[in-house]
């Protein structure tokens, strides 16, 4: 095997054996690599920077504890499935990033191909290169993502469709997220509800200072500690014994392994220079802070260090340097052009190269062949200490500086929200520090970081979900000010996937706020059904739905209780009307559709009484109609929807005649829908006439507003297409070609919003090119639409896997007509897999489980790929399904006594009487014996 690497605008980048996803303009959305052991640095680069050894990537501290934690993970991974996914999450300084790293050492140890995810927007990009990730035999993939919770959702679920996590192999995938909360986790287990995959939540808890029963001599802390403190003393040289911790362990914020390693970093250091050591965790950061400062100050006063054999000594003084630490901390690594920008201001006492060069000297990139500065403080939260401890206000033993809150406002000024134009692509890292260190220093917030969301509340969305997440869960944060970061969100009923957790959050922490402030019951419930729909986008469907029931039941009392003035009750009912609406849809998120089915004819039943009361309720009941006769249609209730819609649409004309510009919208969208149901009562030359006129309605409305109605004009022209085909009309392939082309440019401009849309528009393609005898092209679009609709299908969880049964049934019959028989059996038994899903919490997908057990059956009666016995207990499980429930197959009962019929024949064939028999009388009379 050979691959071809292509440099584009000097970056180049390719795997073999998994996907890539890129941006438009190149930019890899994020980088695989495998995992590699670090290469340990000598003595002497630790001892010059005691810090340095606290960052987990060094391993200078031998792993211990967490045994728990380790077996669960070996657990997790070992126990069988293709995908599993589990969130790993604890607050900064836990030891996440340690136990990751030694189980990431045992499972390569163990055979499994062990590989990192790292994040492409705003990050460092490893060089230029390729890397190998084929299979290796029987090997399984674990996969290793860190900082998952600052991944936008849209990324990590192209992650998760990667084919590297889809192999075929004997011990599957496993992807391990590392994360500081667990906000956002809701939304990627929803994300992953497709996929085959188990999914966990494991919570590290903080460390036990508890002596065990097991006849343990020491506590786990006092352990750690320990091991810790002779690992270090191993380096400096000098003997552990009598170094004792500096603090008392018991001490609540010794829960941390940092904060214990730490002590007994600061502990042997102390011992080894003569010093005392501090006695709580702030003057411990002070110290290894003052120990930075040495080390400026000693290489700025030694006038023969040089950084090269042709570069001058070391220019950059103390205080400049720690103006230049402090920018790092907030950038993080960037690329060398950005770093000048970031100390531009620092630049008049120095060369900025001269101050970045000096900098490296100190702070050195942490992979050497990035060509990157400003290379920040490690570990993170000794980072958010160093930003706290010189941002002024603290009473801390370490010095501020006037000048650090400056540094802070001149680095996120310049923020344009409507551009989303920032100064630096520092921005949203910088925004997720200074949130993380107000978490633990209580002048950060109220001297620095809320002055400055105050002046520009954009700058929490900029810095994405996990910061809005962390400042919700600030006590000492506002309703006010999160009432201002909450203008800048998108409108409550649109999608923002990578913001969505953090936004529900904030709504959370704002909710008890808004209603205090609410005028009364009504304007109560309008906020809680605002807050629903927040919680419905990040993932938080039962709580969605528990907000949606409030919001009911409010109406409902209100409805009860009566309304003083009667010129009120029209309002109160359209109120309930609305609420029932959507309740209905919350239902149906969650995959209870019988009884969303039930709640929007409650509220058409509201909207009818409305409409007769006063023809002002005229367009509500009309729009009711449109809805509940979608709904009837995804029940199989064709009659009932048809009548619906006929309604409906009588309504709309005349509504259109008075008013073309507010209803013809409306109008072609319900003749759209109607011509769909007149297709499935076998009305096509009507369906076509429907079709035509939503078409030409659309047209001209589309001419008027592109962006308006460009979605519209493209199911529109879906829906002509499938009943052009019916009636043997050669434009249905064009005008299915027209509606593919107008989701694609959707998808293009805003993929996590209209990818599905595309993917129904080539399912239906799909269809027209098979009909049209034109297979090839009929696989292309299907196998597009299916790989589409598993990614988005997951996003959307129960209410989108419809959708996706539907486009394997389109690609597996193209695979029929092709003869790729083994494919098409695997692709059947993915159908039958994602119906028997649907129909755990939506018994009205029966239907469609009984006719894809027929499909799968009949799949294994080919000539080619006979497999008799499996299609007879795929057969008799269809038969009992619709027996037991008194349904008939999606397909019909002439697919029921299709497939009985061929498996009757074989049967026969193979001299097999007794189960042909059976059949036989299960065909001719179901309830013979």
């Amino acid at each position: 095997m050979s691959q071809s690497v292509r440099a584009e605008s000097g970056f180049a980048y390719g795997v073999v054996g998994a996907d890539i996803h890129v941006f438009g303009d190149g930019v890899p959305v994020y980088l695989l690599q495998r995992w590699q052991p670090p290469v340990l640095p000598d003595d002497g680069f630790l001892l010059n920077v005691p810090s340095r050894m606290l960052n987990a990537r060094f391993r200078v501290v031998e792993f211990t504890g967490r045994t728990a934690e380790l077996t669960s993970l070996r657990r997790w991974r070992d126990g069988g499935g293709p995908l599993a996914v589990q969130w790993l999450c604890a607050p900064g300084g836990q030891g996440k990033t340690r136990l990751a790293d030694r189980f990431a050492q045992e499972s390569l140890a163990e055979g499994w191909q062990v590989v990192t995810a790292t994040h492409g927007p705003g990050s460092v990009l490893p060089p230029p290169g390729s890397q190998d990730l084929r299979d290796r035999g029987d090997a399984g993939v674990l996969l290793i993502v860190d900082y998952a919770d600052r991944w936008p959702l849209t990324h990590l679920v192209w992650l998760f469709g990667n084919a590297l996590v889809h192999r075929d192999s004997g011990r599957g995938a496993r992807v391990l997220l590392i994360a500081r909360g667990d906000e956002v986790w809701p939304s990627v287990r929803a994300a992953l509800a497709n996929q085959q995959a188990r999914t966990s939540l494991q919570r590290l808890a903080p460390l036990s200072d508890e002596v065990g029963g097991d006849g343990a001599a020491a506590s786990p802390r006092s352990e750690m500690f320990a091991v810790a403190r002779d690992s270090f003393a191993a380096r400096y040289g000098v003997s552990p014994g009598g170094i004792a911790a500096p603090a008392p362990l018991g001490d609540a914020a010794f829960g941390l392994t940092l904060a214990v390693h730490m002590a007994a970093l600061v502990a042997v250091d102390a011992d080894a220079h003569g010093l005392r050591a501090p006695t709580d965790l702030a003057g411990l950061s002070s110290y290894l802070l003052d120990r930075e400062q040495l080390h400026w100050a000693r290489l700025y006063g030694d006038p023969d260090h040089e950084i090269a054999p042709s570069a001058p000594a070391f220019r950059t003084s103390p205080a400049l340097m720690n103006r230049t630490v402090f920018t790092a901390a907030l950038t993080g690594p960037v690329s060398p052009e950005e770093g000048r920008v970031a100390i531009s201001d620092l630049a008049v006492q120095l060369p900025a190269d001269r101050i970045l060069a000096d900098h490296a000297v100190c702070y050195p990139p942490a992979e050497t062949d990035r060509d990157t500065v400003l290379e920040p403080l490690y570990p993170d939260r000794l980072a958010e200490d160093f930003l706290a401890l010189t941002l002024p206000g603290h009473r801390a033993d370490y010095p501020a500086q006037d000048w650090a809150g400056r540094t802070v406002s001149a680095m996120l000024s310049g923020t344009d929200v409507v551009s989303d134009a920032v100064t630096g692509s520092w921005t949203p890292r910088a925004v997720v520090f200074l949130t993380a260190a107000a978490q633990r220093w209580p002048h950060v917030g109220p001297l620095h970081l809320f002055p400055l969301l105050s002046t520009a509340p954009q700058l929490a969305v900029i810095g994405g979900s996990a910061a809005l997440a962390t400042l919700a869960a600030l006590d000492d944060i506002s309703p006010e000010l999160l009432e201002a970061v909450a203008m800048f969100f998108p409108p409550f009923n649109r999608r923002s996937p990578d913001l969505d957790p953090g936004i529900a959050a904030v709504s959370t922490r704002l909710l008890p706020h808004r209603l205090e402030r609410a005028r009364n019951p009504n304007d109560q419930a309008a906020e809680r059904h605002e807050h629903g729909v927040r919680l419905h986008h990040a993932g938080r469907l039962e709580e969605a739905l528990a907000e949606s029931e409030a919001v009911l039941a409010q109406f409902r009392a209100i409805a009860r209780d009566g309304v003083p003035n009667p010129s009120l009750v029209p309002v109160v009912e359209g109120n309930l009307a609305f609420a029932l609406k959507a309740y209905a849809d919350r239902l149906g998120e969650v995959g209870r559709r019988a009884e969303a089915l039930a709640a929007t004819e409650e509220a058409v039943a509201v909207q009818r009484r409305l409409a007769a009361y006063d023809e002002q309720y005229r367009p509500d009941l009309a729009s009711g109609l449109l809805g509940i006769g979608r709904d009837l249609s995804y029940a199989q209730r064709w009659d009932d929807a048809t009548a619906a819609l006929e309604e409906s649409v009588t309504l709309l004309r005349g509504l259109a005649a008075e008013e073309p510009g507010k209803h013809e919208s409306n109008l072609s969208a319900a003749l759209a829908a109607l011509g769909v149901c007149h297709l499935r009562i076998d009305r096509p030359r009507s369906a076509v006439s429907h079709g035509q006129e939503s078409v030409a309605l659309r047209r001209r409305l589309h001419a008027k507003d592109p962006s308006a109605h460009a979605m519209s004009l493209a199911n529109a022209l879906y829906h002509l297409a499938a009943a052009l085909e019916r009636v043997g009309d050669p434009d249905s392939v064009p005008l299915a070609h027209q509606a593919v082309e107008l989701y694609r440019d959707l998808a293009r401009v805003n993929p996590a919003a209209y990818e599905r849309e595309l993917a129904d528009g080539l399912n239906g393609l799909a269809v027209r090119l098979l009909v049209a005898q034109r297979p090839e092209e009929s696989l292309t679009a299907a196998y597009e639409s299916v790989a589409i609709l598993r990614r988005v299908s997951a996003r959307e969880a129960i209410a989108e896997q419809h959708t996706l049964a539907e486009a394997l049934g389109v690609l597996l019959g193209a695979l029929m007509v092709a003869g790729r028989f083994a494919e098409a059996t695997d692709t059947a038994d993915e159908c039958v897999m994602v119906c028997r899903r649907m129909t755990e919490k939506d018994p009205l997908a029966l239907h469609r489980l009984a006719g894809a057990l027929l499909i799968a059956a009949e799949v294994r009666v080919t000539p080619a790929h006979p497999r008799l016995d499996e299609a007879l207990t795929l057969f008799d499980e269809a038969t009992e399904i619709m027996d037991l429930y008194a349904i008939s197959p999606q397909g019909g009962p002439a697919l029921h006594h299709r497939v009985g019929s061929r498996l009757i024949e074989l049967l026969t064939a193979a001299d097999r009487p007794a189960p042909a028999a059976r059949l036989r009388r299960t065909l001719q009379d179901p309830t013979a014996p």
